[in-house]
């Protein structure tokens, strides 16, 4: 395992000399981040093999891989992936691409999947709509999905559109062909993807991310203004929300830590030793920016409140007056089951205590959030075809085992 360009050199690359390929970049959601959990998976069956790709979270996949184990069905990962394998093992419909349909038909929660057979490319996203997919072409005419659009941008593909919710695309010698699923769902965009997720040059979901982040910067400025001397980020995914505030507030940017990219992100790391570290390792701050200074510091989100204690300690230690903390979301006071690897709910910081509370676990002098009513002005009308279960605790699909544990607190 590793960085794409570590796992796949060019040697490596020149023997694979297939007209098709699916590749996949883990984010571990249900299952270790072992090798075994490593996608694609691939499984052989009469005709051939079968390999599949997964983006998402399946809310129903405890009971999935229970009723396929009472029948027989022997699991090589603990990964919810796995599940889709079987469910076309066992399916009996014809032809092959049925049984990928039928698999997919029981599936609840988040999945933008691509598979590939002996003959046939097919992408598929759940009705929802949860994380996103889309399509593209090369000038040579050869078809090509993937979860951003900037990822179409470095292989000079363009974007045609995205893969609708509840549809399924199959590309072969014959062209392309499109099909559905069972009926559209009201559509439940993740909005953590215009948050932290995407690239900022990416479009998701029909939408600028760049221009998503830039205005929740500018609203925060408007919703909690403090006199500073000068606005940071917390990179990277702070940065273009650090810029709108800027300008908002007519306070000056500047790059007042620096991070270094062979590191992770911090608040999906599996152990808490393993984030302190990381953090340590990822940011380092630049006290000529920062010695004297009152400071508005600018992150994506506050998820356990650890990173953000550290990173409020860093500034401090460089000389910073002040640190207020600016963060580019609403308080997260519930997990995400549809394909964001957040904490169990009592791990996360603004479901146990309020943001007084949580300014002084930080030790920020002022800590701020967007309002959600704010962010789903910025969205209009398309406010609820997002989901924003995690700020709001309104969960489209209800997760499998909703414990007492996983409770969240209500919203206004």
């Amino acid at each position: 395992m590793g960085l794409v360009s570590e796992v796949f050199d060019e040697s490596k690359l020149n023997k694979l000399p297939g007209m098709s390929a699916i590749g996949h970049v883990r984010y571990s959601t249900a299952g270790a981040s072992a090798l075994k959990n490593v996608q694609p998976f691939v499984a052989g069956y009469r005709f051939g093999s079968v390999a599949v790709a997964h983006n998402g979270n399946l809310v129903n996949y405890n009971s999935l891989r229970a009723s396929l184990e009472e029948n027989g069905s022997i699991f090589n990962t603990c990964s919810d992936t796995e599940v889709v394998l079987h469910l076309i093992a066992i399916s009996k419909a014809r032809p092959f691409l049925q049984r990928i349909v039928n698999a997919c038909e029981q599936l609840e929660g988040a999945y933008s999947m691509v598979f590939l057979t002996e003959d046939k490319l097919v992408a598929v996203r759940d009705p929802y709509g949860f994380r996103p997919l889309v399509m593209g072409r090369r000038k040579n005419g050869a078809v090509v999905f993937a979860s951003e659009t900037c990822a179409l941008d470095l292989i000079e593909a363009t974007y045609e559109r995205e893969v609708n919710p509840s549809e399924v695309i199959v590309v072969d010698k014959d062209g392309i062909s499109s099909l559905c699923l069972l009926p559209h769902r009201e559509r439940k965009a993740c909005i953590f993807e215009h948050i932290y997720f995407a690239l900022p040059n990416s479009i998701v979901f029909g939408r600028s991310v760049y221009q998503s982040r830039y205005k929740f910067g500018q609203i925060l400025a408007e919703e909690a203004s403090v006199d500073c001397d000068v606005v940071i980020a917390v990179p990277d995914s702070g940065v273009v929300a650090a810029l709108g505030y800027s300008a908002r507030s007519g306070v000056p940017f500047q790059q007042g830590l620096i991070r270094s990219h062979y590191v992770g992100r911090t608040f999906i790391e599996p152990s808490q030793k393993i984030r302190d570290f990381g953090v340590k390792l990822k940011l380092a701050p630049v006290k000529g920016v920062l010695e004297g200074k009152r400071v508005v510091a600018v992150d994506d989100s506050i998820v356990r409140g650890t990173t953000s204690s550290k990173i409020v300690r860093l500034i401090k230690e460089a000389g910073a007056t002040e640190v207020h903390m600016r963060i580019a979301s609403p308080p997260i006071i519930g997990s995400c089951y549809y394909g964001v690897d957040t904490p169990d709910t009592e791990e996360l910081i603004s479901n146990r205590l309020s943001i007084e509370e949580t300014r002084k676990f930080i030790g920020a002098d002022s800590l701020a959030f967007l309002p959600l009513e704010r962010l789903r002005k910025v969205l209009k009308e398309e406010a609820s075809t997002f989901c924003d279960a995690c700020f709001s605790g309104a969960y489209p699909v209800p997760p499998e085992n909703h414990s007492a544990s996983k409770q969240v607190k209500s919203t206004v």
